[in-house]
């Protein structure tokens, strides 16, 4: 239609006509908390707050949110390259009990494309991965653990707009019928994310084409 009535704009141009006219999707506020911070587990420093991202497998972000749906909530751990943008792993479960979310973790590390290089996994403090399980798979697979220090948002930002990206774009912030219809979509969405959606920020290119 815009073509058709002689109008052309890039994606960021559309973007701020639309936050000039109000018509952006406002995200939603965060009621529930998926970081439990506050225990006796070693935490370790943030080792990739200065360093510059220069291939795939070189820093994996990882995050848990929720998904909300008619029979209760969901908890969605992603795991995501730091350089290409490709969710290399996921789980998803109704609890955020250790011994699921790490399946997030194992999936990436089996279907490394490099496993030749060094890589580091960065989180939040949260005690799923400051647990023993997910320490000794990180030195099972000789990777590295950087976490972040001062509760500061930023310093796992791009995790946190993973989160956003799958709930605002492909449909899982709303609230679903069923969990098995949450984790249907969640399958989806990631293949939809990781094989169609090109990012600016990659020339264009998709996640896995980056990767």
């Amino acid at each position: 239609m815009l073509q058709q009535a002689g109008i052309k704009m890039g994606r960021d141009k559309l973007f701020s006509v639309l936050k000039e006219y109000d018509m952006l999707i406002k995200p939603q506020r965060r009621y529930i908390q998926t970081t439990m911070s506050k225990h006796w587990m070693r935490k370790y420093p943030n080792i990739v707050k200065d360093l510059k991202i220069e291939r795939p497998e070189q820093v994996w972000v990882s995050d848990i949110t929720y998904l909300k749906t008619d029979e209760g909530n969901c908890y969605l751990n992603l795991v995501t390259d730091a350089y290409s943008r490709k969710i290399v792993g996921y789980s998803i479960a109704d609890t955020m009990d250790t011994e699921v979310m790490i399946k997030a973790f194992e999936m990436g590390l089996k279907k490394r494309k490099y496993p030749e290089y060094k890589l580091i996994h960065h989180s939040d403090r949260g005690l799923q991965y400051c647990s023993k399980e997910y320490v000794a798979l990180s030195g099972k697979y000789n990777v590295r653990i950087s976490m972040t220090e001062n509760s500061d948002p930023y310093e796992n930002a791009l995790a946190e707009r993973m989160n956003r990206t799958l709930k605002e774009e492909f449909g899982l912030g709303q609230k679903l019928k069923s969990k098995l219809q949450a984790q249907y979509l969640t399958q989806e969405a990631i293949f939809l994310y990781n094989t169609k959606r090109p990012h600016l920020s990659l020339k264009m290119k998709t996640p896995e084409m980056m990767h």
